[in-house]
């Protein structure tokens, strides 16, 4: 089940969270030096190494060039020592972040927040899309409940033609 705009916490005209998370080499991403330079597009996904995770992030991998030049980044709750052998055995030509405390995932409304089968979620990222335009501001917003679905890359890449 897709969750509709207004059901967000995070809505279209918002001003985005600002926030800085790290890769396994202790590189920064700061969403407010990504923006200086151009549109951004956020994709919070679950888990390394699953297979609708790897399914969604190696179609934007191998579409890059539709997605108008904007910075992509991918962000999981998973260590940043799990994404670096995610990303190399995907050879993922865009970064990937660890969010390990599932701050910046609360901040975008994208993480659980239950129970679920006994486990506890809420250190878990919600697969997400956001793009965060020049100034900041949201442009798209997808949280999705079912983690076997993905974002509307179609529509991503239209929000990102259009800026």
């Amino acid at each position: 089940m897709k969750i509709k705009d207004t059901d967000l916490c995070l809505k279209i005209g918002d001003r985005a969270p600002a926030f800085t998370l790290y890769s396994d080499a202790k590189k920064s991403f700061a969403l407010s030096e990504a923006t200086a330079i151009g549109p951004v597009l956020l994709l919070f996904f679950p888990a390394a190494f699953t297979s609708t995770c790897t399914t969604e992030l190696n179609e934007v991998n191998n579409d890059l060039d539709s997605y108008s030049g904007a910075t992509i980044v991918g962000i999981s709750t998973d260590t940043p020592f799990t994404l670096a052998e995610y990303s190399k055995a995907n050879e993922l030509k865009f970064s990937l972040v660890s969010d390990h405390d599932a701050v910046v995932c609360g901040l975008y409304g994208s993480k659980y927040e239950h129970n679920f089968t006994g486990m506890k979620l809420d250190r878990i990222a919600k697969r997400s899309a956001f793009v965060i335009d020049k100034t900041g501001i949201v442009r798209y917003a997808e949280v999705l409940e079912n983690a076997s679905q993905v974002p509307d890359l179609t529509a991503i890449q239209s929000i990102l033609g259009s800026l």
